[in-house]
This record gives structure tokens, sequence and C-alpha cells, in this order.
């Protein structure tokens, strides 16, 4: 069986350029049979156009372990400093019409 202390840990390093980070406030998720492609944009207020400002393409199995630790720091979130506001319906959300390589689904 193996032991807390035989696990090995990763280290991971970041430059100061990506340590900065990227802000966005929109997000596009399209995916095809092997990949996940998120696009990051930043939507600024009276403008007809978003500028994507970062890409990330995952697998399937990432992207689905993504998608609960996500769940999980967002239930850590709340719990910590209540609920977050907002309309949050997907129901709810803008209509966009994206040209995406499989129709934009998000």
């Amino acid at each position: 069986m193996e032991d807390q202390n035989d696990k090995k840990q990763l280290s991971v390093e970041i430059s100061e350029a990506v340590a900065e980070g990227v802000y966005s406030n929109m997000a596009i998720i399209s995916h095809s049979s092997s990949e996940f492609v998120i696009d990051f944009l930043r939507v600024l207020p009276n403008t007809p156009k978003a500028k994507v400002k970062t890409r990330v393409i995952l697998t399937p199995e990432h992207a689905k372990r993504m998608m609960l630790a996500l769940q999980n720091n967002l239930q850590k979130y709340e719990e910590r400093y209540g609920t977050i506001k907002g309309d949050v319906d997907p129901r709810n959300a803008m209509p966009f019409n994206f040209n995406t390589f499989n129709g934009g689904e998000a």
C-alpha cells in the first residue's frame, strides 16, 4: 500500500510574464472528438468585437478534471465568502453566434 510520503511532488515553475495573468470576462468553449478548446476573451463595453486573449486546448479527460476542480473551488469560495451573486443561469446567456470549428457550443 502506498504511503502519503511515497507520493512524488511536482515542482512547478512560472515565468514573470505568465504570472501576471490575463484578464478575461468571457470564454468560448468548443470541442471535437479528441479535444476541448477554451478561448478566453476580453469584451469591452460598447465594442462590437471581442479579442481572444488566450487559448487553452485540453484532452476530454483533462477538461473533465478541470471542471471538477473548478466546481470544488467554487464551493470552497462560496463557503468562505458567500454565494456568488449575479445572473449565472446558462439559460440567460447572451446569444452569440461564433464561427468556431464545431458550432460554438458553450
